[in-house]
């Protein structure tokens, strides 16, 4: 019995030098300092850098006479919508207009209408004789495309509007047909209701017939007048005259800057210094850390930032719904 027990108490004693211990004596190899907030930021890759000469960036562009295509804005008290009357100047021929009676007297004569899905508000080819202002949902325009079959022109949504050109033109017709894609609210405008103000509202008469008068130039997508070239051709025809103007009222951009103080205390840097350079992964971190700063301001900052200075026109609606 003794034997046996010597036995096992040798067979169980340690029989060589444990991790924990070892692990003492080891070198460990380090990772650099990181941290979870670096992202790609391929927006300050991307974009092109402008070095400036001083604390204003103004933006030049030239003239654009696109007049009347901003978004309307309506007074919602519970399920009544109604167009605020200042409002109407969005539509380009009311553009410039101020009586604000008679902008009053044409936003009482617009009727509230519940749309349903799949919905027609306007034919392709049929008169325009209704406006339509959007005050909530998602309406698709699309129109015969060049071999016979419907091409899509856009989708308009909250706060969007068509058919103004038939307060003006007794002749136009709908070159694409409108169909509401959810169930939504238009406020409806008819042209007779319009013409029964019209022939109260001499200033409105009056305000038409000069919008009517605006020279109609040449223009380019964008709205800019275009800029009359001749090519191609032969003998010494009379060459065009042209010019580019550019707009009166440039954006200008105050500059700002992201900055910090980076504190390093001395007896870190002397006694912690091995194998990581304390200064140099502290200024590291520390200029990541301003970078995503600078990308958050270019898109989130109420001034200058992308996300508010984008115009609404540039707002892209999906064509399909899409179901969370």
């Amino acid at each position: 019995m003794t034997i046996d027990a010597g036995i096992e108490e040798t067979a169980a004693a340690q029989q060589s030098l444990g991790t924990a211990a070892a692990r003492n004596l080891a070198t460990t190899t380090k990772s650099a300092p990181q941290m979870q907030g670096i992202t790609s930021r391929w927006l300050l890759r991307m974009l092109p850098w402008v070095e400036t000469k001083g604390g204003a960036y103004r933006v030049n562009r030239r003239l654009t006479y696109t007049v009347g295509d901003g978004r309307i804005d309506f007074d919602q008290t519970g399920s009544r919508v109604a167009v605020i009357p200042q409002e109407l100047g969005e539509l380009a021929p009311l553009r410039g207009f101020g009586d604000t009676g008679v902008l009053a007297a044409l936003a009482g004569r617009f009727a509230q209408r519940e749309v349903a899905p799949g919905e027609v508000l306007a034919e392709q080819g049929s008169p325009v004789d209704q406006v339509f202002l959007l005050a909530h949902g998602r309406i698709a325009r699309s129109a015969d495309g060049r071999y016979g079959q419907a091409a899509g022109l856009g989708v308009l949504a909250d706060g969007d509007h068509f058919g103004a050109q038939g307060l003006t033109d007794p002749d136009a017709v709908w070159e694409y047909t409108a169909k509401a894609e959810t169930a939504g609210t238009v406020l409806v405008l008819a042209r007779r209701d319009f013409a029964a103000v019209l022939d109260t509202a001499p200033a409105l008469r009056s305000h038409l017939q000069e919008f009517a008068a605006l020279p109609q130039q040449a223009q380019n997508k964008h709205g800019e007048a275009e800029i009359a070239l001749a090519a191609g051709h032969t003998g010494e025809p009379t060459l065009p005259g042209t010019f580019a103007d550019y707009a009166l009222s440039p954006r200008e951009y105050e500059l700002s800057v992201a900055q910090t103080v980076l504190r390093v205390h001395t007896r870190v840097a002397d006694l912690y210094n091995e194998p990581m350079d304390q200064t140099e992964h502290q200024l590291r971190l520390t200029i990541e850390a301003l970078r995503e700063r600078q990308e958050h301001e270019l898109i989130n900052n109420p001034e200058f930032g992308l996300l508010h200075n984008a115009d609404y026109r540039q707002r892209i609606q999906t064509r399909s719904l899409i179901h969370s």
